[in-house]
């Protein structure tokens, strides 16, 4: 177990760092120049020996391989320098903009597996077969749906016919109900429909067929037996869309008027302020890990014959 655990732990790691570079070198070939963009305005009357000082203030002159291994240090201590336009921390930033984010993506990764499980069990009871048909066409018909529309459509029906949500200065959580369905429905269908191939999979298993002799009943066989068998590759997936996620997430706030992560990355990107997109990408990812990692260790515990296959 602690070798498995230290291997996928130094995978996340790796992938990380991958995610940080990746994105420190794209983020070079970005037009234009954030300090001239921030400062080479007439109205501050700046001299060029002024804006080169300011230039060397922020190390945009320095080399590129100077700025990596200062930016990664940075990062690694919880430093992730300073905002070029806003002229604050980019922690500062984050602490006002991460939180309203990360509550929007988990509540939609929550509720989209609460309602495939749901699909997926009350597919499999007597007289819901037409059901197991109609989810077999959703996650084409889900994926290909944009979310934006989604959101709009969510708002036109819920909000301006039946009335039932305000739009204007809704309560905290009923602020969070029409966010949180836009994210889940898309990825709610996919995650029911493997679900559902998981759990016939395992109901033709020979375990099944004897507990069925004993007298249980096919709802106790499927709780008590399938479940935990059936959910194990589902967990996978799920981590994996975790990061559709975490982009609905972006175009989600900006349909409903969220100040989240969303709206922090179009100013950066129209600002060219890298230090806040540097960031943004790197919680993304760490956030993405995370929740994979989590899965991955959730694996022995749920079924302890995976220890024994991967050593094999």
């Amino acid at each position: 177990m602690t070798r498995y655990l230290a291997s996928r732990i130094g995978q996340a790691l790796l992938v990380l760092w991958a995610a940080f570079t990746a994105s420190f070198v794209l983020l070079q070939f970005l037009p234009g120049d954030a300090v001239l963009i921030k400062f080479l305005n007439p109205e501050l009357g700046l001299s060029p020996e002024q804006l080169a000082e300011i230039r060397l203030a922020y190390g945009a002159d320095t080399p590129l391989w100077q700025q990596y291994g200062h930016t990664l240090l940075s990062f690694l201590k919880g430093d992730f320098g300073y905002s070029m336009q806003a002229g604050v921390p980019v922690s500062q930033s984050l602490a006002t903009s991460l939180p309203p984010t990360l509550q929007l993506a988990l509540s939609g990764f929550v509720a989209a597996l609460i309602l495939a499980v749901a699909l997926a069990f009350l597919s499999n009871q007597v007289g819901f077969g037409w059901l197991r048909s109609a989810l077999q066409t959703l996650p084409s018909l889900f994926v290909s749906v944009p979310v934006f529309w989604l959101g709009i459509m969510l708002i036109q029906v819920f909000s301006f016919r039946l009335g039932w949500i305000p739009v204007i200065n809704p309560g905290r959580w009923e602020g969070m109900v029409l966010p949180t369905l836009t994210l889940a429905v898309p990825i709610s269908a996919p995650l029911a429909q493997i679900l559902i191939r998981n759990i016939d999979a395992v109901l033709a298993q020979p375990f099944v067929a004897v507990a069925r002799a004993k007298g249980a009943s096919r709802r106790g066989v499927l709780w008590r037996h399938v479940a935990r068998n059936a959910v194990l590759p589902t967990l996978t997936i799920a981590g994996i869309l975790f990061g559709e996620l975490l982009a609905g997430a972006v175009v989600t706030e900006a349909v409903f008027g969220i100040n989240g992560l969303g709206s922090l990355t179009q100013q950066a990107v129209g600002n060219q302020d890298t230090a806040v997109l540097q960031a943004i990408v790197v919680i993304s990812a760490t956030s993405f890990v995370l929740i994979n990692l989590i899965v991955d260790l959730l694996y022995p515990v749920l079924d302890p014959r995976f220890l024994s296959l991967i050593h094999i």
